[in-house]
């Protein structure tokens, strides 16, 4: 990406063009509010023509160029929104905030349309729907669906505060994220005295010594960067340094929170509190508006989850089956760290130091062990030769612009043919959100020059390389890459050429994890990660007996990791099915009785977790962060038809890529899971899966 500025006489608006591939390089911040502004008035220059009662309530007369023109702003928009993410700076951060107003306005107009709303319920209503392809008709029940959701029967002034509401949340949104990153970029441990070290991985230690280098400072130096603070939690014996790290990082974007001095920024300037209970007032009255009881409710409406009672009864019921685990692996814990390591009462920021410690006492290794044979490139190339060998594709490094130089771009052929590329973007940058994360950059559609292949944004944040060595993964980051490279076949191999339904689109929100998860339980198989390991130092793989060691220690502390997941959800969905505007219930008293329902380990008082939990607050899983586990269900029934036939079974790998992939959203996610599966989800494989194999069995309705 460009650091200096184009001119108009010098290069073509890269935003305008939608010729091929994003034009990174030539993308400078001042371009976006001339294509926002071009593309927001050819939109509604559009909807003017194809709302005016002489358009005649057809696909082709009106649906057709509407998808057109908003296609051509949300990727536009969507190219903003990813650079936003991934490459901030303050140029791009206040053109972001700028154009943000006018595009969510713009959104909101359109679905309160009423003569557009009316042209789909006729088209709905008439005999040519009945003549439509079935994906087709489904992109026409989803518009239905979200005119009512948008707004679009409300009256005046109800219509007026919808829209007033929708443009306040996108910005508290987009503020609650930008607090979450400089928060965590505001904090720095320098380390001079290399015995506070003792314990810490050498890779962790060059990677704090070169950070310390490039700020020009003596010693280590470690951030809240996840690669950089995570290892401390997990190695270093100085107790000091880690209850440092973990209260700097429980606390982020809150009025507890630690910020350098000199930074930029005060923790209260930084501090998430107030929009969080402004988001929920906010989602509270949208709800009401609509006339549904509460926001969780409405977010509801286009997912699988029938209600918020249908999800916390799930949550509760899986809280049980994982609560006498959970308590084994607490017992267990507390009785190493007592009698082994000497150490009384364990506090949070002993949890993951303990953890590690019994581990390899108990199975003989470590995750440091295993991370040396992790190389990113080994790890790729057999990720993407599982891909082509399960769903006969092919997968090669391509070339395009990219935001950074560390951006790899590749494409994915099927038959000779080109079906989907994507970018992938791995390594943590100051400048990059936190987390990892899957988004579109085009989505498939028949065009009448062709089909217009699918486009992908895969985002990681692994340790980058240090010095000379390339760059290693621990295990949990190859899941992680997993994960997302499963969201990006979901998006990438889908052959439905409506592009409303098409990928990941249309596909229920506690669905569009099925793939996802699916994609986890490869790194668990024998061939598979042996194929991707290569030691860092002898260019040996993983041998046999230490990967039959982390098998054994795969469900390590699953029952508490399973409660960590139900609390977040339950949390979720509390939040937004219960909160009441100026009622007596504040959001930590929510965090606080959701932990004592289903919590063993307590955090410390000044805990804040919520002020950085993006996916609710920034991220779109609003009421929807129980979709996790509700998935994974699916997830591992999918998974066990190919234990039950072979992982590599060509006929299971082409009926998961018919059934699933193919399709996108397209049908309904349980009709995709039983044409599959051929009967309705089980929960039996989730609970085998994580090692909770008792009282398991009945099958679990739409879940």
């Amino acid at each position: 990406m460009t650091t200096s500025p184009t001119t108009p006489d010098s290069i073509t608006n890269p935003l305008l063009d939608f010729s091929g591939l994003p034009r990174f390089s030539d993308f400078h911040p001042r371009w976006v509010a001339p294509a926002i502004d071009t593309l927001l008035a050819e939109a509604r220059a559009v909807i003017d023509t194809i709302s005016a009662p002489s358009t005649p309530p057809s696909w082709d007369a009106f649906g057709a160029p509407l998808e057109d023109t908003t296609e051509r702003l949300g990727r536009a928009w969507g190219m903003v929104g990813h650079l936003n993410g991934v490459a901030d700076s303050p140029e791009l951060r206040e053109a972001y905030n700028a154009n943000l107003p006018k595009v969510t306005a713009f959104w909101t107009e359109l679905a309160q349309n009423r003569q557009l709303f009316a042209k789909y319920k006729a088209l709905r209503a008439s005999p040519e729907f009945a003549t439509l392809p079935a994906p087709r008709q489904r992109v026409i029940d989803n518009a239905l669906r979200d005119f009512r959701l948008g707004g679009a029967e409300l009256e005046s002034p109800a219509r007026e505060r919808f829209a007033e509401i929708q443009t306040e949340l996108a910005a508290l949104s987009q503020k609650f994220s930008e607090n979450v990153l400089d928060a965590t970029n505001a904090y720095t441990v320098s380390v001079e005295d290399e015995s506070r070290l003792d314990g810490l991985p050498e890779d962790a230690r060059a990677a704090a010594r070169q950070a310390a280098e490039a700020a020009g400072a003596p010693g280590w130096r470690f951030s809240l960067q996840f690669p950089s603070y995570y290892p401390v939690l997990q190695y270093a014996q100085s107790r000091e340094l880690r209850e440092t790290l973990y209260a700097a990082y429980v606390t982020r974007a809150s009025a507890e929170g630690r910020v350098d001095p000199g930074a930029d920024k005060t923790a209260a300037d930084l501090d998430n509190t107030a929009a969080i209970d402004r988001i929920l007032a906010l989602r509270a009255e949208e709800a009401k508006l609509l006339g549904y009881p509460s926001f969780a409710d409405v977010s509801l409406v286009p997912k699988m989850a029938e209600s918020p009672a249908q999800v916390m009864t799930f949550l509760r019921d899986l809280a049980r089956r994982a609560r006498p685990f959970a308590e084994r692996d607490l017992v267990e814990l507390r009785t190493f760290a007592r009698d082994t390591l000497g150490m009384g009462e364990l506090a949070s920021w002993d949890l993951a130091y303990a953890s590690e410690k019994l581990k390899h006492a108990r199975y003989d290794f470590s995750d440091n062990e295993v991370k040396q044979y992790f190389q990113l490139p080994r790890v790729l190339d057999g990720l993407f030769g599982l891909i082509e060998r399960l769903f006969a594709v092919r997968v090669t490094r391509d070339t395009a612009q990219t935001w950074h130089p560390d951006v790899g771009f590749y494409r994915i052929e099927r038959d000779g043919r080109l079906i989907g590329q994507f970018f992938l973007d791995t390594y943590a940058r100051a400048s990059k959100r936190p987390g990892a994360w899957m988004d579109d950059a085009r989505g498939r559609r028949r065009r009448a020059t062709g089909v217009q292949t699918p486009v992908a944004y895969l985002t990681c944040n692994f340790q980058p390389p240090v010095g000379d060595r390339p760059a290693v993964l621990s295990h949990d980051d190859v899941i992680t890459l997993f994960h997302e490279f499963g969201h990006g076949l979901h998006h990438m191999l889908t052959q439905v050429e409506e592009y409303g339904v098409a990928g990941i689109s249309g596909v229920e929100w506690d669905a569009v994890e099925l793939p996802s998860q699916f994609m986890e339980n490869f790194c668990w198989e024998w061939d598979i990660v042996r194929s991707m390991t290569a030691h860092v130092q002898t260019g040996q793989p993983l041998p046999r007996d230490l990967f039959d060691r982390m098998v054994a220690a795969k469900n390590f502390q699953s029952g508490l990791g399973t409660l960590r997941q139900i609390e977040y959800s339950l949390f979720d969905m509390r939040l937004h099915a219960e909160y009441q505007p100026g009622g007596a219930q504040t959001v930590q008293q929510t965090v606080d009785e959701v932990r004592q329902e289903v919590a063993l380990l307590m955090p410390p008082r000044y805990s804040r977790f919520q002020n950085s939990f993006s996916h609710i607050f920034a991220g779109g899983y609003a009421a929807g962060y129980y979709s996790y586990k509700w998935a994974e269900v699916l997830s591992a029934d999918c998974y066990a038809a190919f234990e039950e036939s072979g992982i590599y079974d060509s006929t299971t790998g082409r009926r998961f890529f018919d059934e699933i992939l193919s399709v996108g959203g397209s049908r309904p996610a349980i009709d995709s899971f039983r044409a599959f599966r051929g009967r309705e989800p089980r929960i039996d494989a989730l609970l085998r899966h994580n090692g909770m194999v008792e009282d398991s069995g009945h099958e679990v309705a739409h879940a």
